[in-house]
């Protein structure tokens, strides 16, 4: 078996180039999973319930329109906006009264001091909206993690399954 990945490069003259890379994998046997840890999980600035998944998947779907790039950004009092930016346009859809879920894992790094101070990734726009999908899963609850420009991280929540995404950061 093996783990194809490809990767796609836009250009400055618009066309793209695809670089497909075929890369041999070994499965692990069940009974051997014990053996194995879950990799730690990075330093996040801010915890956030996010909104619906379908009010937040149709916004997004209408900003792919304009931009590849979707700025995520939140903060500790229940503020997310999903943003993006290009040469003749910024549009931002706030969403406020979010859940904040208490954390009691240390990999959380503490915003007391400023907790309206919005942390924020940029995110290849398609990406998430193909994570969106996750609504028709009907979670009870997705929870989004944000490293300030490194990393996002959201869990899916429903009955007694979790499913967790790391989504890729896209440098300016």
């Amino acid at each position: 078996p093996c783990l194809t990945v490809e990767v796609i490069v836009p250009s400055v003259s618009g066309h793209t180039r695809s670089v497909v890379h075929d890369v041999p994998v070994s499965l692990i046997p069940s009974r051997l999973w014990t053996e194995y840890e879950e990799p730690p999980m990075p330093r996040y600035q801010v915890s956030i319930c996010l909104p619906p998944l379908k009010t937040l998947r149709h916004v997004v779907d209408r900003l792919k329109n304009l931009s590849n790039i979707l700025i995520l950004s939140a903060n500790n009092v229940g503020s997310f906006t999903v943003e993006v930016e290009t040469d003749e346009v910024s549009v931002r859809t706030h969403f406020r009264d979010l859940e904040n879920p208490v954390v009691e894992d240390s990999s959380a790094v503490s915003q007391a001091d400023h907790p309206d101070l919005m942390i924020s990734a940029r995110v290849d726009i398609r990406k998430f909206s193909q994570f969106l999908q996750a609504q028709q899963l009907n979670p009870s609850k997705i929870i989004c993690n944000i490293q300030d420009g490194r990393a996002v991280h959201c869990f899916v929540l429903h009955d007694d399954m979790h499913l967790q995404y790391f989504l890729p950061v896209v440098s300016k």
